[in-house]
C-alpha cells in the first residue's frame, strides 16, 4: 500500500487530522491473508490491534460438537484485537476473502491514545460505531426472520453507495446473520427476480433499496 493510500485509510478509520494519522502510520504494518487462513488462534495472547482495509475477519468459534459459531464479523474500517491491555483472544480469527490488515501494538495504540488527544477521539468513535453495529445485529436476530437478517445485512454492507464490491460470500454472509447458505442463497434470488438487486462477478448493487428495506421483517 502506498503511504499516501495508508494515510487516507487511517484518516478516515480514525476520524483524525493529518498529524494524527501519520503518528499512527509509523506505528502500524500490513498484512494480507488469503481467503480462509487463520489470522490468531482462540487462547492466543493478543497484544495487538488489527483494523481491516479489505475482506473480512471473522471470530468463530467450534463448539464441542464441532458446530461453527460466529461471535462477529469486522469488515472494512473495523477494529479487532486486544485493547487496552494484551488478553487472550476469544475465538479464532479467520480471512473471509482477500484479507487486509493494518497491525499495532496494542502499548503502542494505547500510548498514541494517551497522548494525542485526536487519537484518542478517533478510536471513542470507532468503537461506539462497532458497538453500534454489534447491538444492531443482536436486535436483528431477535425480532427479524432470516430472510429479514439477510437483507438488512445487504443494506449495512451496501452504505450509501447501494454497492458491495465484490459481492459477498455466500457462506460468510449466511454465518454472520445466522441462517443457512441455502436460506440466503434463496433469499438472493429472489431479490434477483425482482430486479431488486443485480449481481456481476464484481460487485453487488441494490437498484430498488427502498423496496429491499420494506422487506426487512
Amino acid at each position: 500500500m502506498l503511504e499516501t493510500e495508508r494515510l487516507a485509510v487511517i484518516r478516515s478509520v480514525f476520524s483524525c487530522g493529518q498529524a494524527g494519522a501519520e503518528a499512527l502510520a509509523s506505528a502500524v504494518r500490513d498484512m494480507v491473508f488469503p481467503h480462509k487462513a487463520v489470522v490468531a488462534h482462540q487462547g492466543d495472547l493478543a497484544d495487538h490491534c488489527w483494523v481491516v482495509v479489505e475482506g473480512a475477519a471473522q471470530a468463530q468459534i467450534n463448539s464441542a460438537d464441532g458446530q461453527l459459531t460466529l461471535l462477529a464479523s469486522h469488515g472494512p474500517g473495523e477494529i479487532f484485537g486486544s485493547y487496552p491491555e494484551p488478553a487472550a483472544l476469544r475465538s479464532d480469527i479467520v480471512a473471509q476473502g482477500s484479507l487486509h490488515l493494518l497491525c499495532i501494538e496494542t502499548s503502542a495504540l494505547v500510548d498514541l491514545a494517551r497522548h494525542s488527544a485526536d487519537i484518542a477521539h478517533g478510536l471513542s468513535l470507532l468503537f461506539a460505531r462497532q458497538l453500534d453495529v454489534m447491538l444492531d445485529r443482536m436486535a436483528a436476530r431477535t425480532t427479524l426472520t432470516a430472510n429479514g437478517r439477510v437483507y438488512a445485512e445487504l443494506l449495512r454492507l451496501a452504505g450509501a453507495s447501494n454497492r458491495i464490491e465484490p459481492p459477498p460470500v455466500l457462506s460468510a454472509l449466511a454465518l454472520s446473520v445466522h441462517t443457512t447458505r441455502e436460506t440466503t442463497s434463496r433469499a438472493i434470488a429472489h431479490l434477483l427476480r425482482r430486479g431488486i438487486v443485480s449481481r456481476t462477478d464484481e460487485a453487488l448493487e441494490i437498484l430498488a433499496p427502498r423496496l429491499l428495506a420494506e422487506l426487512i421483517a
